[in-house]
């Protein structure tokens, strides 16, 4: 074997370890979906991110905001559709990664102020590049995709919504996450 090596190097090759993308699986009422974290273009929002998911904050949670061809939206109430409290300090918008919200990709919602985002999410039901950061725009930071389960997030983009007190686009029947797993632990 050290033979083989000492002639793999003398060719100039070399090895290269790759590192894996971390990946989450959302387990929610209509099956798995798992997404892809991109760390090298959005490190502090893919760190955010592992921290709700290893904590355990997104157990027992909803899907809240469901806008077919548009978006499905989680992170923020219990599965009793009470506000979620608990998060950090909000993080810094990471919009210009080069990264944009197209079908499958997992962005951080945050609210006017481009600086807000905390624990809630969203993942584009269609190509929304009108959410990425422009001259005029601060954009929503892409931070993923979903690499399985696009079908389930299809699944609950269709489900029906109602006025929920001040929230629309609240599903009528509540869409439940019941736990987030770190796959690469």
């Amino acid at each position: 074997m050290k033979q083989l090596l000492t002639g793999l190097f003398a060719l100039g090759l070399s090895f290269t370890v790759w590192a894996v993308n971390p990946q989450v699986e959302l387990e929610t009422i209509h099956g798995r979906i798992v997404i892809e974290l991109d760390s090298e273009a959005a490190p502090i929002s893919v760190k955010n991110f592992l921290y709700y998911v290893d904590s355990g904050y997104y157990d027992a949670t909803i899907f809240h905001r469901v806008i077919p061809g548009f978006m499905v939206q989680g992170g923020g109430f219990h599965s009793n559709g009470e506000t979620k409290q608990g998060t950090k300090s909000p993080i810094v918008n990471e919009a210009n990664n080069g990264l944009s919200n197209l079908r499958g990709t997992i962005a951080m919602a945050r609210t006017s102020n481009p600086d807000s985002a905390t624990a809630q999410f969203f993942i584009n039901h269609q190509d929304n590049p009108f959410l990425d950061q422009t001259s005029s725009s601060a954009g929503y930071a892409v931070f993923g995709k979903v690499i399985k389960g696009m079908d389930i997030v299809d699944t609950i983009a269709q489900v029906t919504t109602k006025t929920n007190g001040m929230y629309r686009d609240w599903p009528s029947k509540p869409v439940y996450l019941y736990k987030a797993y770190n796959l690469t632990q």
